[in-house]
């Protein structure tokens, strides 16, 4: 009996500090993919998006169950040969890197590929299993019996991974190939889910739900309501009669990263995967020129719909194609400036420009400070307040130590009872000259740094030099990301706590 594929994925920012959703996933008639792009490595979305645009191809393979794994096992390769040409070719997205999961149906079988901590749940009949197992330093633990999995689900170390998709050519997957039947239900999941929710929980979900839409929608819920604070994403498939009177959709949804790439395009639109695939990589790496085509993430009958809308404004689309284009180099330009400027009661260094563009944010919290505005002198508090401009980051944290100092001076000063930036008048002993030819009284000696009687002295400001040009600003709104701790890859775990989508 022939079987297909009913699909639905699903993706979600979470609700963590996260700017940027670093997962991608991939749904079509023939072809699973879910990539968690790895936030503790630069440009984590980046490399989610290269890999389901390389493997979206496969979508329309017609392979035979013999050829099926070592195709897919070519494809990954090939994948992990181009995030690494594409790290050589530009500095900034060194050191990205992504889990993946993939299935590829071949007659009435899938064959799987796997590389992370990433997870694949089946559900069949009265058994619900996970059929990937981690590659992290909490699944070697339990491997070698030093750790139970009940205590495995609360381990500090639980997302440090030991295996990804890194550009190294030790990046092995596991490969497996098993038979589908009807009524299997299929879940891929990023740790945005497995992390939060329990594994009961989500047979729960897969038992309950009517279809695979329902599914995917009380995953991405219930993980939002265990507060999740990573990306969260999934994708899940039925297994249905082929030859039956409902048969399912064939139009590929993708969603995440590689999503957000794809509804960005404003170009024609092609509809085959290997089209997305092409579009996938040029957005991804961005080298996405005015003639390449974009592609469609909706039904047919929504695609008819945008055709018509684009042909009857066609003008209006080139403009702001145009336009567009210019946006976005303007904000990658702004996204290398850093200024320092109080955040609430602190001060911290923005990264972006202090101006907003209407609505949109050009600027962010890029590193918070204990360092209070309240305790620096008047003059640095207004400085900060027209926020205090940097070179690069190396400048702003001087600038930040500097201003840390100055506020320690303040506070001692305040201990005494003086305001800072001043100290008291020094008291004077009336004196009678010894000789003829002393200094009349009130006339400093020359050379001498003495202050006269009955003046006072104000200390130079060590933190004058920092102080830039006054200059009006707009309202600045930012938020407070988190540091992901040190990471290491290569033969050693990658902890993408936090930080990999």
């Amino acid at each position: 009996m022939a079987i297909a594929l009913r699909y639905a994925a699903r993706s979600d920012l979470g609700l963590g500090p996260k700017s940027r959703n670093e997962d991608s996933g991939y749904a079509g008639p023939n072809l699973l993919v879910l990539a968690d792009g790895m936030g503790g490595h630069a440009a984590g979305d980046v490399a989610s998006s290269m890999i389901v645009g390389e493997l979206a191809p496969l979508d329309e393979e017609d392979v035979t169950a013999d050829q099926a794994v070592p195709l897919l096992e070519e494809a990954l390769h090939s994948a992990n040969a181009k995030l690494t040409s594409a790290m050589r070719e530009n500095a900034e997205l060194a050191g990205m890197g992504s889990t993946t999961i993939v299935m590829l149906r071949t007659g009435n079988k899938l064959a799987m590929a796997h590389i992370g901590d990433s997870r694949a749940f089946m559900l069949r009949g009265e058994t619900f299993s996970q059929i990937t197992k981690d590659h992290s330093f909490v699944q070697q633990l339990i491997d070698e019996g030093r750790l139970s999995r009940e205590e495995a689900s609360s381990h500090p170390q639980r997302s440090v991974v030991t295996r990804v998709m890194t550009g190294q050519p030790d990046d092995e997957p596991d490969t497996s190939l098993r038979e589908a039947k009807i009524g299997d239900r299929f879940l891929l999941c990023s740790d945005g889910l497995s992390d939060f929710v329990g594994a009961d929980v989500i047979e729960e979900i897969l038992r309950a739900a009517r279809t695979p839409d329902e599914a995917a929608d009380r995953c991405i819920e219930v993980a939002l309501k265990a507060s999740t604070r990573d990306n969260v994403t999934v994708i899940v498939a039925e297994v249905v009669d082929a030859d039956g009177d409902d048969l399912p959709g064939t139009v590929p949804q993708v969603v995440g990263a590689a999503g957000k790439r794809l509804r960005n395009r404003t170009r024609a639109i092609p509809t085959s995967p290997a089209a997305k695939a092409a579009a996938l990589s040029r957005e991804a790496t961005g080298r996405a020129d005015a003639d390449d085509e974009g592609p469609e993430l909706a039904e047919d009958g929504a695609r008819s719909r945008r055709s018509r809308l684009v042909r009857a404004s066609l003008g209006v689309v080139l403009v702001a194609a145009v336009l567009g284009a210019g946006g976005y180099a303007a904000w990658a330009w702004s996204q290398k400036q850093y200024f320092v400027a109080a955040d609430g009661a602190h001060v911290a260094i923005f990264r972006g420009v202090s101006q907003d563009l209407g609505p949109i944010r050009l600027s962010h919290v890029e590193s918070p400070s204990d360092v209070l505005v309240s305790d620096l002198p008047a003059d640095v508090q207004g400085s900060l307040g027209n926020t205090i401009p940097a070179r690069d980051l190396a400048d702003a944290q001087t600038k930040v130590a500097a201003l840390r100092t100055e506020a320690e001076r303040c506070q001692h000063l305040a201990l005494t009872g003086t305001p800072c930036g001043t100290t008291p008048t020094p008291s004077t002993v009336p004196t009678t000259p010894a000789t003829p030819t002393s200094p009349t009284p009130g006339t400093p000696t020359p050379g001498s740094t003495t202050p006269a009687p009955g003046t006072t002295t104000r200390p130079t400001n060590p933190f004058s030099t920092l102080l830039p040009t006054i200059r009006p600003t707009t309202p600045r709104i930012g938020g407070t990301p988190t540091t992901p701790p040190p990471v290491a890859v290569g033969g050693s775990a990658t902890d993408h706590t936090g930080g990999r989508a």
